[in-house]
């Protein structure tokens, strides 16, 4: 006999590998079930934001498909944040959580469908006579939907009997769209034609990236990809790095000139569009995208199409040429992402120089690395000085939705990632965000073989400062008093190292060129006074904005 929870464990054992969790009395016989009959890996972490966030790095960092659980209310409501931005992300995924019995709501239960749906989640009801086909059925929905679903066992079923038998089949693979022959015509001609061609690629276009280089060769195109895609061109010479708000002024300057731009799966969002100032208006943009419309009222070309499809069909039937970028320098077209404005130790106020300080840990951190990053203004540092080996090796959960506090909450699932492909995590948190999410220090020390944890200190919300406080407003909300992050880090089984100057570096550079396992968190007092250039554009559309509106 099999008991409901049990046939819920065993397909989602058929169909994925790694399940992030923490338990209570709604998913409590689950989790008791995949331990028990699954070869699933299951991560416990210490707050429910950190069952999504981490199956949505894990997805990020190795395109397959985790499974997240939290019991019902209050714990469904804590992944809220995590699942909007899985959802925005376009991130597959099932949150398995308890909800209300079949009987009826109880006094503390809640809508929780409504509340997923605003979320960008719809959710699929496990029934005590298909549990599994009601399971493969949120699987699918992920993989077709391409985002998050929420999968529900009412809080009566889970121990009882099913009469299901067991399933044979598997879950599928949703189909592509192709772009047709006259819209590829279109865009060859474009590109055949063009004199200073770019292409821009984001994370949908990993499944075309050799045929994507390869036309960018036969074009002499520049290269350039959304700051989620870094490192999908590492090595080639003429790649420049971001586009957007982390594109060097060098970078910038090649993008103004361009007559055709490809993007390929990316979502051209204001941030990668430099709020659609980076290309000149006569520039042709050409997007090729899964989503059945442009996302950017700039787009001039518009394929509905899998990339590697789209991607084939047009360097099949494009003209290579010799004559684009003439006059070029190739060597500073692959130092464009780097070509930043040197920076002193220490700022005016006394503090590390936060570019100072990433450029060294650049050079210290292993070659191999994954970095997942939270978000805050700090963001602009590791997105600007911190090198990445290939594609899908910096993780951004949270910045679609414009989330800070789920650095330490992706990191789990980040950490088996790299643990897999024996590289180093990397972590970069501010100290906002990291009080946020503090809880999750331990599961990512726990669940780490090598991490660095870079803790960006400087005692404040400065997104905020940089907002609001040059507005006038108080800045007493803005600003957090000093916290030794390094104890924090002591107090789960980690190293940690309080950095106030590059020498402090030291002790933690040898353990990194060492090979040892563990976990090492450096606590940065940086200083907030140095504005990253990003933050800079934002505060410039503020004022444009505020300006066309009186």
């Amino acid at each position: 006999m099999t008991t409901v929870a049990e046939r819920i464990a065993t397909t989602l054992g058929s169909n994925a590998e790694e399940v992030f969790g923490l338990m209570g009395n709604g998913n409590a016989f689950l989790i008791d079930a995949v331990l028990r009959l699954t070869d699933l890996r299951f991560t416990a972490v210490r707050h429910e934001a950190a069952t999504v966030a981490s199956a949505d790095a894990y997805y990020r960092a190795t395109r397959k498909l985790a499974i997240a659980t939290a019991t019902y209310g209050a714990g469904f409501t804590n992944t809220l944040t995590a699942l909007t931005d899985a959802a925005m992300s376009r991130t597959p995924l099932v949150l398995v959580v308890g909800d209300a019995p079949t009987t009826g709501a109880r006094p503390w239960d809640i809508d929780q469908v409504a509340i997923a749906n605003a979320c960008g989640a719809p959710t699929v009801f496990i029934s005590r006579e298909q549990p599994g086909k009601d399971t493969l059925e949120a699987i699918n929905l992920a993989h077709t939907r391409r985002g998050p679903v929420v999968l529900s066992i009412p809080y009566d079923l889970p121990s009882l009997i099913t009469e299901e038998p067991a399933l044979e089949e598997a879950a599928t693979v949703p189909e592509l769209p192709n772009a047709d022959g006259q819209q590829i015509a279109e865009v060859t001609e474009l590109l055949s034609n063009a004199s200073k061609p770019v292409i821009l690629a984001g994370r949908g276009a990993l499944e075309a990236r050799e045929d994507l280089a390869a036309l960018a060769d036969s074009l002499g195109a520049i290269t350039v990809t959304s700051a989620p895609a870094r490192g999908m061109f590492a090595g080639r010479q003429l790649d420049a790095g971001v586009c957007g708000g982390f594109s060097s002024e060098r970078t910038i300057g090649y993008l103004e000139q361009a007559d055709v731009v490809l993007a390929v799966g990316a979502s051209l969002n204001q941030f990668t569009m430099g709020f659609n100032r980076i290309f000149n208006s006569d520039a042709k943009l050409v997007q090729i995208d899964l989503l059945d419309a442009p996302t950017s009222p700039k787009v001039t070309h518009f394929l509905q199409s899998g990339a590697a499809a789209a991607i084939t069909a047009i360097r099949n039937e494009v003209s290579p040429s010799n004559n684009t970028w003439q006059d070029l320098d190739a060597e500073a077209v692959a130092s464009a992402q780097f070509d930043r404005e040197a920076a002193p130790e220490f700022a005016e106020d006394g503090q590390l120089d936060p570019r100072a300080l990433t450029k060294s840990l650049n050079e210290l951190l292993p070659e191999q690395r994954l970095i997942a990053s939270d978000g805050g203004h700090f963001i602009g540092w590791a997105n600007t000085h911190l090198s990445v080996p290939g594609p899908d090796s910096i993780l951004l959960v949270g910045t679609q939705f414009q989330s800070i506090g789920l650095g330490f909450s992706s990191a789990p699932g980040a950490a088996i990632a790299a643990n897999a492909s024996d590289r180093m995590l990397v972590i970069a948190t501010g100290d906002g965000g990291g009080l946020m999410a503090i809880a999750d220090l331990d599961s990512t020390v726990r669940t780490a073989d090598r991490a660095t944890i870079v803790v960006y200190n400087d005692a404040a919300y400065t997104a905020e400062v940089t907002q609001y406080g040059t507005l006038g407003l108080d800045q007493q909300p803005m600003l957090i008093e000093q916290v030794d992050f390094a104890k924090f880090a002591e107090g789960v089984g980690a190293r940690g190292t309080v950095v106030r100057a590059l020498s402090d570096l030291s002790a933690w550079a040898e353990w990194a060129a060492s090979g040892e396992p563990g976990t090492w968190l450096l606590d940065c007092r940086i200083s907030g006074a140095v504005i990253a250039p990003y933050q800079l554009e934002i505060m410039e559309n503020l004022k444009r904005q505020t300006k066309a509106a009186v």
